[in-house]
């Protein structure tokens, strides 16, 4: 990491940015928040002097103004590609949380512009970087798993609710087993904008076969996955064990020691890793894990997943 600080700017204040970005980069010795921005002032002034912000901004020319070296797009998805092409177009590197956009055209956009002015684009997929989910991709190391099951469910549906609640899972599917060619899919809703369950059945290039159950319905919040191949199981469940069982033992691990005992959600959810290496592809010049040309391969899944379940899709 270089010794000057890297200076980052925040547009979105919610839930999102309370509960992971802003506690993580206010306590990164190398970062500067050197701006925030959300739709009322007060909230952004507010939220400044919580965090040690350098200043609160009203526009994102005031924010490019104030020198930022990159910035995290936490707005509503609805209005993403507003804040990332002119950033991207005005020399900024820019990590936005998923989903990219509401649609394929803009998320191809936004794509196309961070391509087009060499800046970094990362789509905040975290899960990658969870240490359950990352250490189910290391089981398997350079093999591809047979068949996955991913399991993750919600009390009560959202708007776009499936793009919203599964996409982690679409991600991480094509994460574990490669691209996509062949689809099933089914869903129950009263009004299709929020549906209340989801399901599909993929098959991969690599011959591996995914399973997805996305109940907005639920009891309770569960994500769990499942991977089965060469004579290998493993078990996840989200956030705090991941188990592996082979035909000679089985091996459980739990996130209890990260951070000593003391791991927050946003460790053992993978939000501060994901932060991490974001700023380590700013200061470094390398393309993110979770970059936008891999990202926007989920979001087209995703979108024929949601056509195939009748749902509206992302045009």
């Amino acid at each position: 990491m270089q010794k000057e600080k890297i200076r980052v700017g925040i547009i979105g204040l919610g839930s999102i940015a309370h509960i992971a970005h802003l506690p993580i980069l206010s306590t990164i010795e190398n970062v500067e928040i050197s701006a925030v921005m959300s739709q009322t002032y007060s909230k952004a002034q507010s939220v400044a002097t919580k965090f040690g912000a350098k200043q609160a901004v009203q526009s994102l020319d005031e924010m490019v103004a104030a020198g930022i070296d990159c910035a995290f797009v936490l707005s509503p998805k609805q209005v993403h590609a507003e804040s990332v092409i002119p950033l991207l177009k005005a020399g900024v590197d820019v990590f936005c949380e998923k989903p990219l956009a509401m649609t394929l055209r803009e998320s191809e956009e936004m794509v196309n512009v961070a391509e087009q002015t060499k800046k970094i684009l990362m789509v905040g997929f975290n899960r990658r970087f969870a240490p359950v989910y990352s250490k189910a991709k290391a089981a398997y190391g350079d093999r591809v798993p047979h068949a996955v099951f991913a399991e993750k469910n919600r009390p009560q549906t959202e708007y776009r609710a499936t793009l919203e609640n599964a996409i982690h899972m679409i991600d991480l599917m094509r994460w574990y087993c490669g691209e996509c060619d062949e689809v099933e899919a089914y869903s129950n809703f009263e009004d299709p904008y929020y549906e209340s369950l989801a399901t599909a059945q993929l098959r991969f290039k690599s011959g591996a076969i995914g399973l997805l159950l996305a109940s907005r319905s639920a009891g309770q919040w569960v994500e769990r996955m499942e991977l089965y191949g060469h004579n290998q199981s493993v078990f996840v469940e989200s956030p705090d064990s991941v188990r592996v069982v082979d035909n000679e033992k089985e091996t459980t691990v739990t996130m209890t020691p990260l951070a000593m005992g003391w791991a927050r959600v946003e460790d053992k959810l993978g939000f501060k890793q994901s932060v991490e290496h974001f700023l380590d592809c700013v200061v470094e010049r390398k393309q993110p894990l979770t970059n936008g040309v891999d990202a926007l391969k989920t979001h087209e899944l995703m979108n024929l997943i949601l056509k195939k379940a009748g749902l509206p899709d992302l045009s």
